[in-house]
């Protein structure tokens, strides 16, 4: 696993780490509440050979600035919420990620965003899922948890709840980026191939899993011992019918309680929807007394990846542990607990 200090450069950090490696808390820290924040920024196929020196420095520069920005918060006191809307904040505006300026286009050719917020102490949540408008869904859904007496709303209900919330509002098309543009066309083409042939996605092997995966998340941990969890995304390339993925359902894409830990997720959502893999993995961690690495590899690996599910998390306990397994080829993701700054990108053994 690779360590190292805050000052460090991203261009001078090593990606490869375990996929399911954990962040211990040192013993001298052991005697005061730790703080700690992580964040993903989608899973799927990343490798080494398809990604160039450039393109891999970028993501590393882009998940340290996030990791950064939400660790100040926790630094100087703040709580873990703010943190986790400081990075996710982040990744919306950096158009590498699928979520705000780097959301994928609908089947449509629009932008269709999604988001979730938990907060561990009271068990409050703030989700919205299909809204075209608002510039920062997870500023969104803090608004609906504090401000309105719903935890989700859609469409256009939530676009006017924003716009009474002062929140900032832009046209679709803010959210245009030519690569995803690329990746619309040539997802559009391989369906009018299936089309074609009379077939379903589903049963296509060779359906690009890049169609169905990207999101960012964060969890963080205060000095108050307060585990958030949150996540923004903008779904599946060509998404019909105002397809909601597992990012706005709290339980399945987010989920934080003090009693257990908090979870992001990004992968497949249909199969996390189902196998409701957020709350799962925190329920296996305060009914049956597993460490986070240990329920999170038994949900990643041994339920979802059978059943066809891909994808990871993040997870993080009150301990400060940090927990990132994936069954893909890779995960951007990193964490920043007591000053140890850790980046990972590609799947690779310790």
């Amino acid at each position: 696993m690779n360590k190292m200090s805050i000052q460090l450069t991203a261009l001078a950090l090593a990606t490869g780490f375990a996929a399911s490696s954990a962040v211990p808390v040192s013993a001298a820290q052991a005697n005061e509440q730790p703080i700690a924040i992580a964040i993903h920024g989608g899973a799927g196929t990343i490798t080494r050979e398809n990604m160039s020196p450039e393109r891999e420095a970028e993501f590393q520069q882009a998940l340290t600035d996030a990791l950064q920005a939400g660790y100040a918060i926790l630094e100087q006191g703040g709580e873990s919420i703010d943190a986790v809307i400081a990075a996710i904040q982040l990744m919306e505006e950096n158009p590498l990620f699928n979520a705000g300026r780097g959301a994928v286009y609908t089947y449509t050719g629009e932008h269709e965003l999604d988001a979730s917020i938990m907060r561990g102490d009271t068990l409050d949540a703030g989700a919205v899922a299909g809204v075209k408008t608002v510039r920062s869904p997870i500023a969104l859904v803090r608004a609906i948890m504090e401000n309105s007496r719903h935890v989700m709303l859609s469409g256009e209900g939530a676009a006017q709840f924003a716009r009474e919330q002062g929140l900032e509002q832009v046209e679709n098309s803010y959210f245009n980026t030519d690569h995803r543009f690329q990746q619309l066309e040539r997802a559009l083409e391989r369906l009018r191939e299936q089309q074609n042939a009379g077939d379903q996605i589903a049963q296509q092997p060779d359906w690009d899993p890049a169609f169905n995966m990207g999101t960012v998340g964060a969890v963080a941990l205060d000095r108050e011992g307060n585990l958030v969890a949150g996540t923004s995304t903008g779904g599946m390339t060509a998404k019909q019918y105002g397809r909601i993925g597992d990012s706005p359902i709290i339980g399945a894409g987010t989920w934080a309680d003090n009693e257990s830990c908090a979870v992001s997720a990004t992968g497949h959502g249909e199969y996390f929807i189902r196998f409701h893999v957020a709350a799962a993995i925190c329920a296996r961690v305060k009914y049956l007394g597993e460490s986070i690495a240990d329920a999170g590899h038994y949900v990643i690996h041994e339920t979802l990846l059978p059943a066809g599910g891909t994808g990871g998390v993040i997870i993080l306990d009150r301990q400060g542990q940090v927990s990132m397994p994936f069954n893909t080829e890779g995960m951007y993701r990193g964490s920043l607990v007591n000053g140890e700054l850790t980046i990972g990108i590609y799947q690779q053994e310790e």
